[in-house]
């Protein structure tokens, strides 16, 4: 046996919502109006952790078997991958406001939490690629001027 591991072999569909993710985590850089950035935002976090997800989830149970309730895809991450928890419900937490920001709210999340929410994203899919066994993106140019300098005055 040689002394190299062969690297994981990944679902094909793992990748297509890796790529998808960085799409939607583009789109919310881009955005020019808040409730869509956070949207974006947290459509490129769902799709990161379906990759996750079609990575490392199994079918429960044979054909025959009773169902069992419906879960979300961020209870299914907390059970799937028990270290990305905290994630799972930092996101689904944020759910309702996505729903919000989607339905065309102005007033469902702020603009320092949309862009709060883009710089999650990004960190979270770079969780999900290393979790993956794959080298982190590459930051986009563009998210870095969603981040503002504390400026520090000093008085007197």
């Amino acid at each position: 046996m040689s002394p190299f591991t062969r690297p994981v072999s990944l679902p094909a569909t793992t990748h297509s919502y890796l790529a998808r993710a960085a799409e939607s985590l583009r789109d919310a850089v881009v955005a020019r109006d808040v409730p869509t950035r956070y949207a974006c935002a947290h459509v490129a976090a769902l799709r990161a952790a379906a990759a996750l997800l079609a990575a490392r989830a199994r079918p429960a149970g044979s054909p025959g078997a009773r169902r069992r309730p419906q879960k979300n895809a961020w209870v299914l991450l907390a059970e799937v991958a028990p270290e990305l928890a905290e994630w799972a419900t930092f996101f689904a937490a944020g759910a309702a406001k996505r729903a919000a920001a989607e339905a065309g709210s102005t007033r469902a999340v702020t603009e320092r939490e949309a862009d709060d929410l883009v710089r999650d994203a990004d960190r979270f899919m770079a969780v999900v690629e290393q979790a993956l066994g794959l080298a982190p993106h590459a930051v986009s140019p563009q998210l870095c001027v969603l981040v503002e300098p504390v400026r520090h005055t000093r008085a007197g």
